[in-house]
């Protein structure tokens, strides 16, 4: 599979990287890629050859991976040279739906979406997929292939579901983070040390995230088993559930979804 990228920032390079501990040859891969000190960056890693303009002959190329910004993508597209029926696009663009991206290829059709989540920094992310009818089941494959390179992937019947993948596991990361910030925030207040309490956080969230990837125990299950009556797991989640904590986190997944759809909305003056 010979790959170009368009864009080579942090997710961009997270998907280098795994491909090529998979054993992707970087002779097969090109990266577009504006910025000098990032050029410099990916070219010294992997030794990919990297350029600074989209080549005008895209024959040698089997699959197009799209990971500019979305306020970048209407120029890049605009700078795409006609493709080939067979060579597959994969955006990871977010805020744009496949059919968007067809109309402004030319109505190319071997499209596939990607949210992938920013753990795949360190191959541990998760990605939600989504192909156009028009894709093939070896591209499918492909697709696939590509995205287990940094983690789990996880195939969308509809389009639409790629606006949850986002609020869930694309933004999923920060609503974690923030539970971190907190848990290590009031461990240093109640006397932990700073990096005792960071670590002690961290550590358990990773903890609990493991037992609960281990088997196939319901969350539900595991969070009864650690509180006992009267306990002092018990006191906690009884303020929680007082605040009402677990409605305010599905509200801000349900915020973020509805965010995401609105984002997939053409740009003034441009077509649906």
């Amino acid at each position: 599979m010979s790959v170009l990228f368009i864009g080579g920032g942090n997710m961009a390079q997270a998907l280098m990287g795994g491909m090529v501990a998979h054993g992707q040859d970087v002779r097969d891969m090109v990266v577009v890629e504006i910025d000098e000190v990032t050029a410099q960056a990916v070219a010294a890693r992997w030794a990919i050859r990297v350029v600074p303009h989209i080549p005008v002959d895209l024959k040698e190329i089997s699959t197009v991976v799209l990971a500019v910004k979305p306020q970048q993508l209407v120029a890049v597209l605009q700078a795409m040279p006609p493709l080939e029926a067979q060579q597959l696009v994969i955006s990871i663009v977010a805020g744009w739906t496949t059919t968007r991206l067809s109309q402004a290829l030319g109505g190319h059709v071997n499209l596939v979406r990607a949210m992938p989540n920013t753990p795949a920094l360190v191959r541990a992310g998760t990605t939600g997929l989504f192909a156009m009818d028009g894709v093939s089941e070896d591209d499918r494959l492909n697709a696939q292939a590509l995205l287990q390179a940094v983690g789990a992937v996880h195939w969308m019947p509809e389009e639409s579901l790629m606006d949850v993948v986002t609020a869930l596991s694309g933004s999923g990361p920060a609503y974690v983070f923030l539970l971190m910030e907190a848990m290590q925030a009031i461990a240093i207040e109640l006397g932990l040390e700073t990096s005792m309490a960071r670590a002690m956080a961290l550590e358990t969230v990773r903890g609990a995230a493991q037992l609960a990837c281990s088997g196939d125990v319901a969350p539900q299950i595991l969070r009864e088993r650690v509180t006992s009556p009267g306990g002092t797991t018990e006191a906690a989640l009884g303020v929680l559930q007082t605040e009402q904590w677990v409605a305010i986190l599905q509200r801000a997944v349900r915020a973020a979804a509805q965010r995401s759809a609105e984002l997939a909305h053409p740009l003034p003056g441009e077509s649906q």
